[in-house]
């Protein structure tokens, strides 16, 4: 896109952290842009912005998502960007195998199905415009790139969302359309968002059988750990990561990845054990 001035887009997840920033960004740069989220208390909370409208969905349902882009649609009289933002934690504890199957079914439903829902109700719309979009689908290095060895519910979905955009970027060009992708991987540090408190707002649907043996872990709590192992944990500005969306979409570039020499260890580290095919050695650790 030469130009996100005018445009319309809109943001999941958009009434908090990364989805907020990239809100504010985008309206900054003379959009006008819809700011969707599940949470009403969250959307009644961004105050009146005349390039902000605030609309709730919930990107596990498809029909709350397609009637989401008929508003949408309607309204705004069409769709240019469209970030696919909102995620969440799994809560899943213990080993893979012990993992609750409700803990799966929660991530999986947000961070890949709000995903799939997302391109399935705005992207034909786009398309059949005949105008300049794009797609961003927000993943993470946490799986995206290398998993942390102890968080396979949201690692898997964020590898998931990866494969999705290269098949979307790969049938865009194809059918010969104006609407390219990108895969969005926030960082390269640590990030202050609620993902770390999602467990609050999760529904009764996903709710767990088991209950937890050890609490949610707070991101003030995994400071205090760090710096108890003599780690100074670095934060990545939610600004910065909508700049980086921002210059990404009128550049046209797929990889939406800050230059980081720990981001790159980690990608010549998975890359050189299949080339090689040796047995993987790169997990992280968080814990």
């Amino acid at each position: 896109m030469q130009t996100l001035r005018d445009k319309v887009a809109v943001v999941t997840g958009g009434a908090s952290g990364i989805g907020l920033a990239l809100v504010q960004r985008l309206a900054a740069e003379g959009m006008t842009v819809v700011a969707a989220d599940v949470r009403k208390d969250a959307l009644d909370e961004l105050g009146e912005h005349p390039r902000v409208h605030a609309e709730q969905v919930d990107v596990t349902k498809y029909e709350s998502v397609a009637e989401l882009a008929e508003r949408v649609i309607d309204r705004h009289g069409g769709v240019h960007v469209l970030c696919n933002n909102a995620g969440v934690g799994s809560g899943a504890e213990g080993f893979i195998w012990e993992h609750e199957l409700v803990d799966w079914h929660w991530g999986f439903d947000v961070n890949v199905w709000g995903v799939i829902h997302g391109i399935k109700a705005f992207v034909p719309h786009m398309v059949a415009s005949g105008e300049e979009g794009h797609v961003v689908n927000t993943s993470s290095g946490n799986g995206g790139i290398v998993p942390f060895g102890d968080t396979a519910v949201y690692a898997t979905t964020k590898g998931a969302v990866v494969t999705i955009t290269e098949s979307l970027y790969a049938h865009l060009l194809r059918a010969e359309a104006k609407v390219r992708a990108s895969v969005l991987f926030p960082g390269p540090n640590w990030l202050r968002t609620n993902l770390w408190e999602a467990w609050r707002t999760r529904p009764d649907e996903y709710a767990k059988e088991v209950p937890r043996q050890t609490p949610y872990p707070s991101l003030e709590q995994l400071e205090q750990i760090m710096a108890e192992r003599g780690v100074d944990m670095e934060w990545t500005p939610l600004e910065e990561v909508a700049e980086v969306v921002a210059r990404g979409i009128v550049a046209d570039q797929f990889w939406m990845m800050p230059a980081s020499d720990s981001t790159d260890t980690s990608i010549r580290a998975r890359s050189e054990s299949m080339l090689t095919r040796s047995n993987p050695t790169y997990f992280r650790e968080w814990k």
